[in-house]
């Protein structure tokens, strides 16, 4: 009689993970892909792919994705909503290459009458040109028409409204400059503010700046430097000599500028008055508290 055939003995269960350790049971072939060692280059990349700057080829860059879109090393993109600023060595380091629109740009100042007014004077103008009405909100000091014409304003479009420490409270007068922000009857506004307004004030306004379809330039006092501000552009200015003027970007949408910039304004003074102010600050000051008790 012949011997059963034996019953083939089942292989034991695998728990996952373990198949590619087992060493295969007699009878079983070994696959020839185990005996293939894998690339060293497709395990690791080169020394040369990590220590280089170039970002990968599958990176699209952020412009592609989206219009408004940029790197922390770029200037933000303003598209069409910026009015060039009349200065070259400016507009290379504003967004946009421009004064923007539809937002608030703040400058900073030590007292007034740096030359903010001659800063300005060329995106005024321009926009006056378009027949667009100019507002200036609470100047501190009466303005020239003379000088104001020798920058080029047609001052028949140039609105003045005072409202500080007279007709109007103060509360009363940020309201008016919200109200001219949202008008659009506006072509660029400036506003002198109050010393430490408070910030959720200036979020109004900054909010109200979105429905003005041009310029809005708010001047503050020096040490609003130290408290934060809605607004996306920050500038600080002082005197930089006669006729010129430092400017200090605090804050845009890109990286920080550490170099101030030297920008020549248009002169608006009488030959004797630009060479006084060409005087060092410390000869000025020796020669007028100078006293002959002779």
């Amino acid at each position: 009689m012949d011997a059963a055939p034996a019953l083939a003995t089942p292989p034991a269960p695998v728990r996952s993970g373990e198949a590619a350790l087992r060493a295969p049971t007699a009878g079983q072939a070994l696959p020839v892909h185990s005996l293939a060692a894998e690339p060293v280059a497709a395990r690791a990349p080169s020394a040369e792919a990590v220590l280089s700057d170039a970002p990968p080829a599958d990176v699209r860059s952020p412009e592609t994705l989206h219009p408004m879109l940029w790197l922390g090393s770029q200037l933000g993109r303003q598209g069409a909503d910026t009015l060039p600023s009349g200065f070259a060595a400016l507009n290379a380091q504003l967004p946009g290459g421009g004064w923007p629109r539809r937002v608030l740009s703040e400058l900073l100042l030590r007292h007034p009458g740096v030359g903010e007014i001659r800063l300005l004077a060329p995106a005024l103008v321009a926009t006056q040109r378009a027949g667009r009405l100019v507002m200036l909100f609470d100047p501190p000091a009466a303005l020239s028409a003379a000088a104001l014409q020798q920058l080029g304003f047609d001052v028949e479009q140039l609105l003045i409204i005072h409202t500080r420490a007279r007709v109007i409270p103060g509360s009363d007068s940020l309201w008016a400059l919200e109200q001219a922000l949202k008008s659009g009857h506006v072509g660029a506004i400036v506003a002198w503010l109050p010393a430490r307004l408070r910030a959720e004030h200036l979020r109004r306004l900054q909010i109200a700046a979105h429905a003005h379809d041009g310029p809005a330039f708010v001047l503050r006092e020096m040490a609003a430097e130290a408290r934060p501000t809605a607004s996306p552009l920050r500038l600080a200015l002082r005197p930089g000599g006669a006729d010129r003027l430092e400017l200090r970007i605090l804050k845009r949408r890109g990286p920080p500028l550490e170099t101030p910039l030297q920008l020549a304004l248009a002169p608006v003074l009488s030959a004797a008055a630009r060479q006084r102010a060409r005087v060092p600050d410390a000869l000025a000051l020796r020669a007028a508290t100078f006293v002959n008790l002779a």
